[in-house]
């Protein structure tokens, strides 16, 4: 990956010192904050992995790298730190702005839902709008009793389903990916959350490898990003798998066959949640018949649909 060099910087970068001086120099959490800020904003960098400034980049990594929660008493701002952990610090912004590698990698975890879930290059960061529709139990379409059967389809990291399990104790989740790879990561974030006993891990492309199965609720965020918008992501994105982002010229490869296979999956009343993002253009272009609910967040967020068992049905013609 390429760098800002110092000629395209807004504003001059310390970086070009040496990080024992740098560690000697910044002493508090505050210092290392606004000065974390400074660097993020004169090289340009692009937040999309869990914040959305330079200040919260900031903050997140300090914290992180220091092991401490979201909610910290802010009276620790002016707390000094061990020279080994700013050392740690100092480092971490430097790999962060010459790597462009999105700071839940570097740290190793990134929270969904409030939770925390190990990441690593094999997955997908957790960033989906779906975290609201969890949050609130899926009430929109259970209102009275949780589903009892979820695949999580696409799954990555599993935070998708396994916050769902979490949320509704009762429920019973298969988590789905092609990649045995990202599966690992799933896996580990199943025996974290403890919840080994509700949540199992299958390896298949789509629906291939739950065959026979009926859920009461698929929620999935697959590939979808069109060739276009692929090409064009900032340098942070290059570090996520590219076979959980691409999905062909208009982004619906995988979310096509979704459609064409889901109701075989459903029960009569099931419902299927799926996260298209940009190709959401592309998606009523193609199916201008077809009545999507498109879903509102109040954290912001767009491109996620809901379809019924009985649309999907009565809708198949459209899909073949």
């Amino acid at each position: 990956m390429s760098t800002t060099s110092a000629s395209d910087l807004r504003h001059p970068s310390s970086l070009s010192e040496p990080d024992t001086r740098l560690v000697e120099e910044l002493v508090t959490l505050r210092d290392l904050i606004r000065w974390a800020t400074s660097e993020f904003h004169a090289h340009r960098l692009h937040f999309a992995h869990g914040t959305d400034s330079a200040w919260d980049e900031a903050v997140a990594l300090v914290l992180g790298a220091l092991h401490l929660p979201w909610d910290t008493d802010p009276a620790v701002i002016d707390a000094r730190l061990l020279t080994m952990e700013r050392a740690r610090i100092v480092a971490l912004v430097r790999e962060r702005i010459t790597t462009r590698k999105p700071l839940p990698y570097l740290l190793g975890e990134a929270f969904f839902t409030g939770v925390p879930f190990d990441v690593d290059e094999r997955v997908l960061i957790p960033r989906s709008p779906i975290a609201e529709l969890i949050e609130s139990g899926f009430s929109a379409w259970f209102p009275e009793l949780p589903p009892t059967r979820v695949l999580d389809m696409c799954t990555g990291s599993g935070c998708i389903g396994i916050a769902t399990a979490l949320v509704m104790p009762t429920a019973e989740v298969d988590l789905v990916d092609i990649s045995s790879e990202a599966l690992e990561v799933a896996r580990r974030n199943i025996e974290r959350h403890d919840v080994a006993g509700r949540v199992i891990a299958v390896q298949s492309d789509l629906f291939a490898g739950v065959a026979g199965k009926r859920y009461d609720l698929i929620v999935s965020n697959p590939p979808y990003v069109d060739t276009f918008d692929l090409s064009n992501m900032p340098q942070e994105f290059g570090h996520e798998p590219a076979l959980a982002l691409g999905a062909g010229d208009d982004g619906l490869d995988i979310v096509r066959r979704i459609l064409r296979e889901a109701r075989d999956y459903l029960t009569d009343d099931g419902v299927l949640i799926v996260e298209v993002g940009n190709s959401e253009r592309h998606l009523m272009e193609a199916f201008p018949e077809v009545p999507f609910m498109w879903l509102e967040f109040e954290r912001g967020g767009n491109g996620v649909f809901a379809i019924d068992a009985q649309t999907l049905e009565v809708c198949a013609p459209e899909f073949a």
